[in-house]
């Protein structure tokens, strides 16, 4: 059957009344070429513009009733839901689930254009009809995408927002008073962070070779790491298959302190510049280094140079009895460094320089420089006392020739008196 031009309703005032009091039953094809208007408001008349479907009342639904009968086909209603029906209800148009009796998906009135836009490649943008990524929000102000944990199944409620501006992109903590606790400055440079396959973290560079590998390139004398703390600052440093710990803290008192756990062996940098070494003994923990802020060194043990033969070179004899007279001659006197109570004795490195030529320079004298000096001045002794040595036990006996001589006159003396 077809009906020509006119919508159904128009139909149905030209048919009688009695015929009104029941449904129309169509038992084959309908075919409207035309318009159709459907709702008590619609008129007669109505133009249609380029509507082919029109619903007009003041409750607009269009229900999809699954009438399958068996557990093995779908079966679920739908409807298409257009606005509220109550007083000061809301403007949308909505897809009811009827079976569950909730509307999963609502367009709100007043929505802005491209709210939501597909486009034929799957892209989908929100709030834009060109969307160049498979998922493209536009925003005015600080696009957002909140992720809220509401608490219906049983786990903490919380809520994230990951959102971006001019002055950073953010991962906002929105439970806990809205903290920044992840940000990204427009312009940072590539590989700010970057993690590789392996688990490597790299800072800096996207080729991390270490665990954690910090890169910059700029040749700024900014620290490269900071560890920043409103008490004792700790890194820690844990060697598992060797069960060694070792420390690095500054303390409270703004000493730096390295410790080896189990041990308790700690290095001490002081904030004078001073360091100190101390181990665990026998008698407790007893100091075996201690440089202080003014240069001097004390250690518990004996102090080691490296001399061996085949770290030098230029080799050439000293002349001992020369070592000797310079040493004879080189000014010593007792003396105390700037800002110290404590006396010391010996040359000026000025003096020793002049002498002997040795050393980085005329305000140092090196240990072995000095040991040098005072063993070649020792030998030149040693030589010297061999020498007198010598001359005294000639002069012994010539002493015990001229004793013996004389006892031979006495004796002759005595006998000659007789």
């Amino acid at each position: 059957m077809k009906i020509q031009k006119r919508a159904l309703y128009t139909l149905g005032a030209l048919l009688p009344a009695t015929l009104l009091q029941a449904a129309q039953v169509f038992t084959q094809d309908v075919v409207v070429q035309g318009s159709l208007g459907v709702g008590i408001d619609t008129n007669n008349g109505e133009s249609f513009g380029f509507d082919t479907i029109r619903l007009k009342e003041n409750n607009l639904r269009i229900h999809f009733d699954d009438t399958s009968g068996s557990a093995s086909f779908p079966q679920n209603d739908w409807r298409l839901v257009a606005n509220d029906t109550g007083n000061g209800g809301s403007n949308y148009l909505g897809i009811e689930d009827s079976t569950a009796g909730r509307i999963p998906f609502r367009v709100e009135a007043g929505a802005p254009a491209h709210a939501l836009y597909v486009e034929a490649d799957g892209d989908v943008g929100i709030k834009t009809d060109n969307p160049v990524v498979d998922l493209h929000v536009v925003e005015g102000n600080t696009p957002t995408l909140r992720l809220e944990q509401d608490g219906s199944d049983g786990f903490t409620a919380q809520t994230w927002d990951l959102a971006g501006n001019e002055a950073n992109f953010f991962i906002r903590d929105v439970t806990n008073g809205s903290r920044l606790s992840f940000r990204i400055r427009p312009s940072a440079p590539e590989s700010s962070i970057d993690i590789a396959a392996d688990g490597d973290v790299g800072m800096g560079t996207g080729s991390p070779g270490a665990a954690l590998h910090v890169r910059r390139a700029n040749a700024t004398a900014d620290p490269l790491l900071t560890l920043e703390n409103n008490g004792a600052v700790s890194l820690v440093m844990d060697n598992k298959s060797s069960a060694s710990t070792w420390s690095s803290t500054v303390d409270n008192s703004g000493n730096m302190v390295m410790t080896q756990e189990g041990t308790n062996a700690t290095y001490t940098f002081d904030g004078t510049g001073a360091l100190a070494i101390d181990v665990p003994g026998g008698f407790g923990t007893q100091n075996i280094f201690n440089l202080d802020s003014s240069g001097n060194l004390t250690i518990r043990g004996a102090l080691t140079d490296s001399s061996d033969m085949n770290l030098k070179e230029g080799f050439a004899d000293v002349d001992a009895e020369e070592i000797l007279e310079k040493v004879a001659n080189i000014p010593m006197q007792y003396w105390r460094y700037k800002g110290e109570d404590v006396t010391h004795m010996g040359p000026m490195a000025q003096d020793f320089y002049a002498k002997f030529k040795l050393g980085q320079g005329e305000t140092t004298i090196s240990k072995p420089d000095a040991d040098g000096v005072a063993l070649a001045a020792i030998q030149a002794l040693y030589k010297q006392s061999q020498s007198k040595d010598v001359e005294i036990n000639e002069l012994k006996s010539e002493n015990e020739l001229l004793e013996q001589r004389l006892q031979r006159l006495e004796k002759l003396m005595l006998e000659s008196q007789k």
